[in-house]
């Protein structure tokens, strides 16, 4: 039997989800660990970040992008440090950020890597405001939003990873920023923390009177990252020429049966621009939102939260929670004790 350094731990994908996804579509594997080949490297990872799209690419059907099949590592961003490699530009102890999947080690490929500087932010940053999380926040707001001086700017999942930081930067362009999150305590830390004017609580059971006073001069910019009938709630809400960029539909990606828009008809009465994005189609736009926001960060004016779970035999549960609304902020997974 191989010693304890000599494994790899991963979770692999075992079985497709009727709704919410349950502990044992997850199945915890010991393989034996690999060494680099050319023009790969081996990264020990530190952190796993776990995302809502994941639910996506369990389903059968494909949505966006490929669904993953059973037997499949699972999917997710990991920041980690090299620990040998064969590849051009990277060495043993560089501090890098990739979609490694859901294992203690991984082999990355030439392209799989980029480097980041822990001197300048710590290292899950890297995989919140920083990284990818805060690139998808600016792209949606900044291309698709346009937001202008004076603007009311509407932020579904306010206090999520995604969600905190658009309200950050709409504030940074001079917008009147409103959030929607779930729970007093939610709409406390978006108002406090992330500077937001003001945030709803949708689970108020006055919550679409509620909605309608935060926005006195209606909404320019709907950010959704949730679908479902929170959108019926705000489409009469929107001012003529509204943008609505759509980055999620985490309501719905549990849901058995798709939730039909009842006021659709106010998309036509505003003549709103919805426009769907995937970050991936957009690459060409990370050098300035990467730019941008660590400029952000640098001044003090983008903070970030995060909740962190201790251990890769518990990633199946953190990634059920986030989908339950459990998490404020970047949900993480540490994967080293010392980390």
């Amino acid at each position: 039997m191989p010693s304890t350094v000599d494994l790899n731990r991963r979770i692999v994908f075992s079985k497709r989800p009727n709704g919410m996804p349950t502990v044992d579509c997850f199945q915890l594997e010991h393989i034996p660990l690999e060494q680099p080949g050319q023009d790969q490297a081996l990264v020990h990872n530190h952190y796993l970040s776990v995302d809502p799209y994941i639910r996506m690419r369990m389903e059968e059907k494909d949505s966006y992008t490929s669904v993953m099949q059973l037997g499949d590592v699972l999917v997710g961003r990991t920041v980690g440090k090299v620990v040998a490699s064969r590849m051009d530009g990277f060495e043993p102890g560089d501090w890098v950020v990739g979609r490694l999947g859901w294992q203690d080690y991984s082999l990355a490929n030439a392209g799989d890597l980029q480097k980041i500087d822990i001197q300048a932010a710590p290292p899950t940053a890297y995989l919140g405001s920083l990284g990818s999380t805060g690139i998808t926040a600016w792209v949606g707001l900044m291309e698709f939003g346009k937001p202008k001086a004076g603007e009311t700017v509407l932020v579904s999942a306010a206090s999520g990873a995604v969600g905190s930081v658009v309200g950050q930067l709409a504030k940074l362009e001079g917008c009147r920023v409103v959030g929607i999150a779930g729970g007093a305590q939610k709409c406390e830390v978006v108002r406090k923390e992330f500077n937001f004017d003001a945030c709803v609580d949708y689970k108020s059971p006055t919550f679409e009177r509620d909605l309608a006073q935060a926005v006195p001069q209606g909404v320019d910019i709907y950010y959704d990252n949730v679908g479902g009938p929170i959108v019926d709630a705000v489409l009469p809400l929107l001012n003529n020429f509204a943008r609505i960029p759509l980055c999620g539909l985490v309501s719905q990606y549990n849901a058995t049966e798709p939730y039909g828009i009842k006021n659709y008809r106010e998309l036509f009465n505003r003549r709103v621009t919805l426009r769907g994005f995937v970050l991936s189609d957009h690459k060409d736009l990370w050098p300035a939102a990467t730019k941008s926001l660590a400029q952000a960060y640098a001044s003090g004016k983008l903070k970030y939260r995060e909740s962190i779970t201790d251990g890769l035999e518990n990633a199946a549960q953190a990634f059920i929670d986030m989908l339950n609304g459990s998490n404020i902020g970047k949900q993480l997974v540490r994967l080293r004790a010392d980390a």
